[in-house]
């Protein structure tokens, strides 16, 4: 039934092509003809170089010759982005030579319409991959920072920039030096010791607390129950300079300012949202007859909470759990104003790394928690699919 609903593919005109392509090569043709000094330049040869190109695959070549036409585009762009920028030019022209190479012919083939329904408009047809555009750009957006740092951390050099021997693939121009600096210096190893004490500590009490408020709250017999979910997410909502001022005055006053329990309970405060709101969510589609029947059979509530409750709303207490980690592994703010020199954090070195001596080892550090942060959000996505198959939302 699947394939009844697919657009039969037919060849479109030149009139839709070439404009089409055309204005994809404009496109490209304006950050290139950028890099290279004219953007207008290279939206003018972007849009008729790929305009031709497109004549040439569509019109002389046609579908029997359309691998040898693939191949060509490549090699036509691999020598002309080696020629352009050398290595990294080579690289890029390879890249857009094999996108344009398929996106001629996926434009004049009518490929683009195969897996969509053929009732859909050409203003629909249009807005549906518009919005992939758009999400993609956005996707693009918010990755690039941390894909330029990440190389950047192998600098040979103590500079914050793409060195000319970076750029040229040199491997002098690539070094592991700030990531052994990390490993060896005591200041870093002192603020990752003490960023590991603090998050893990935050993290239980985040759990334990959070986890038994999302259940409380939960209950329809619970009074005002609406306004406490709201009071106990607000970290979440106030600035974070408000929050971290406050908890300055309040532990000032109690003794806790500087020491390792209050910022070990500033975190736990800031991790408790989390966790109520991805327990909560688990909650949703647990069956409360199970507790019932649990109790009808002589267990207290404590046995029904590790016996039955908790085994299913597991992976929302771990997933809250991970959230929370990753909420004090990765602050500063806070830290700043409850803590002092004993608890420097590693987001505190950080922070004075490039305030006050702009030290490379930032590179490396961020380098390595963007793939612990990956890693926690992998276990995170597998445990929600995990959570939804338990209660019954999604296929096994």
């Amino acid at each position: 039934m699947a394939n009844a609903i697919l657009t039969e593919i037919k060849k479109q005109p030149l009139s839709f092509t070439l404009p089409t392509v055309g204005a994809a090569g404009a496109f490209a043709g304006l950050f290139i003809g950028t890099a290279q000094g004219s953007g207008l330049l290279g939206i003018v040869v972007g849009a008729l170089l790929l305009a031709g190109l497109a004549y040439v695959a569509m019109e002389v070549l046609g579908h029997e010759k359309e691998r040898m036409f693939k191949y060509g585009i490549i090699a036509l762009f691999l020598v002309a982005g080696y020629l352009a920028g050398g290595v990294p030019g080579l690289v890029v022209g390879g890249l857009f030579g094999w996108f344009f190479s398929f996106f001629i012919y996926w434009i004049g083939e009518g490929r683009y319409r195969a897996k969509l329904a053929p009732y859909l408009t050409a203003g629909q047809v249009l807005w549906h991959y518009s919005f992939l555009v758009i999400a993609g750009s956005i996707f693009v957006f918010l990755i690039t920072p941390i894909l330029v740092v990440m190389p950047l951390s192998f600098n040979a050099e103590n500079f914050f920039t793409f060195t000319p021997e970076m750029l040229r693939f040199d491997p002098e121009g690539y070094s592991l030096r700030h990531y052994r600096n990390f490993f060896t210096s005591n200041e870093w190893q002192s603020a990752l010791r003490n960023s590991l004490m603090i998050a893990p500590a935050a993290t239980i009490l985040s759990v334990s607390f959070g986890t038994l408020a999302a259940i409380g709250l939960s209950q329809p017999h619970v009074p005002f129950r609406r306004a406490i979910m709201a009071i106990l997410i607000s970290p979440m909502i106030v600035p974070l300079i408000i929050s971290a001022a406050g908890m300055y005055f309040f532990y000032s006053r109690i003794g806790l300012q500087g020491t390792y329990l209050g910022v070990v309970l500033a975190h736990a405060a800031l991790g408790i949202p989390f966790v109520i709101i991805t327990v909560t969510a688990t909650l949703v589609g647990f069956d409360r007859s199970l507790t019932r029947a649990a109790a009808n059979m002589g267990a207290n509530p404590v046995t029904t909470f590790f016996r039955v409750q908790m085994p299913l709303i597991l992976p929302g207490v771990i997933s809250g759990g991970l959230f929370a980690f990753i909420t004090s592994f990765d602050e500063v703010v806070v830290v700043l104003f409850v803590g002092s020199a004993k608890q420097q954090t590693l987001p505190w070195q950080m922070f004075i790394g490039l305030r006050e001596q702009i030290s490379p080892t930032i590179l490396a550090v961020a380098t390595i928690l963007v793939g612990v942060s990956i890693c926690l959000l992998t276990v995170v996505e597998l445990l929600r699919r995990r959570s939804e198959r338990l209660r019954g939302m999604s296929p096994g």
